[in-house]
């Protein structure tokens, strides 16, 4: 048995620095898992998801929002949406945002001018104002209305209705 200066055997040393070792790679390791998991930080969420994640969420927000009619409710959120859906509200944005290629407010806004404007057209709803039809098609008040009316059809629900009553 060879001994060391100090008076330990080489295999006593030895242990010691293969255990340091090991512990030495694991660290290493584990840094660049730790780098790799920053890196994902930066990456958008839309990246991160596969094509048949986006396709099951998708078609989980169109049946929410086609038969559920879930945007009639002005309180409904994404992250109500989300719950509902399994998911969390940076996957369900992510899928709608790359899937409907919007956000969710501006996919939930379109399907509510969708139903104003047949509202605003039917001459069987002349005696409700305009603001209660906003409200009717799920939005919280006049002014969000009339600024996402104006935006999807490009003129106010005043003028809009003007041409068809």
């Amino acid at each position: 048995m060879v001994k060391t200066e100090n008076g330990l055997s080489v295999d006593t040393v030895k242990k010691p620095a293969a255990r340091i070792n090991r512990e030495l790679r694991k660290v290493r390791t584990r840094i660049h898992e730790i780098k790799d998991i920053k890196s994902l930080k930066n990456v958008p969420y839309r990246k991160m998801i596969s094509s048949a994640m986006v396709k099951s969420i998708s078609q989980d927000v169109l049946y929410m929002l086609e038969k559920k009619k879930i945007y009639l409710d002005p309180g409904f959120t994404a992250k109500q949406m989300a719950t509902e859906l399994h998911t969390n509200t940076r996957y369900l944005s992510a899928v709608v945002n790359s899937h409907f290629k919007k956000s969710y407010s501006s996919l939930v806004n379109e399907y509510r001018i969708k139903d104003a404007v047949v509202l605003l057209a039917d001459k069987r709803q002349r005696n409700k104002t305009i603001e209660e039809i906003g409200l009717m098609v799920g939005f919280a008040n006049r002014q969000s209305f009339y600024a996402a009316f104006s935006k999807y059809v490009g003129e106010t629900p005043r003028s809009f209705r003007l041409r068809f009553v």
